[in-house]
């Protein structure tokens, strides 16, 4: 196996993983338990998942040119943010305006999912090391930034679980 099949493999893998769990924390999700606060400033499973999705919407549709599944998704949530918001920032407040259910959140992030195949589908070694962001010291790669989304949405997806498994012992 090549470098860059390694490589690939290794990212397809990783985002299986990530999408099989929003699956789980999906599944029977109503609005209540999505919506529940460990405290009355805690992110909820809702903003968590819908977030995590955002930012791989966000991020991979940024590295492969594509428009951001969001785009299709955006009205049936109907919230109260900038057509671009990721959760990057956001207010108690904010996280108390994602009332949704799993099954939106699960619709919504298999779309993100299928953005993301499309992506490692077409990758190779250039692709991979092309710089992303100049920002950053060293600058990132698109390597990079897909490892970073991995990392952010396997922690929102661990506090996601938690959050959950609190609200089904209340």
């Amino acid at each position: 196996m090549s470098d860059i099949d390694l490589s690939t493999a290794l990212l397809s893998d990783s985002f299986d993983r990530v999408r099989d769990l929003v699956a789980s924390v999906c599944d029977g999700l109503d609005v209540d338990r999505a919506t529940f606060r460990v405290d009355p400033d805690a992110n909820t499973v809702a903003w968590l998942v819908w977030h995590l999705s955002r930012v791989q919407d966000d991020h991979v549709a940024g590295l492969s040119g594509e428009t951001q599944a969001w785009e299709t998704w955006r009205d049936r949530f109907d919230l109260p943010f900038d057509d671009d918001a990721t959760g990057y920032g956001q207010s108690s407040d904010d996280v108390a305006a994602v009332r949704v259910d799993g099954e939106l959140l699960a619709g919504y992030h298999a779309d993100v999912d299928a953005l993301t195949r499309r992506y490692l589908d077409g990758l190779d070694a250039a692709k991979l090391e092309r710089v992303v962001d100049e920002r950053w010291d060293p600058p990132v790669t698109a390597a990079v930034r897909l490892v970073s989304v991995l990392g952010d949405c396997l922690q929102h997806l661990g506090q996601a679980s938690f959050v959950l498994g609190v609200a089904d012992r209340r």
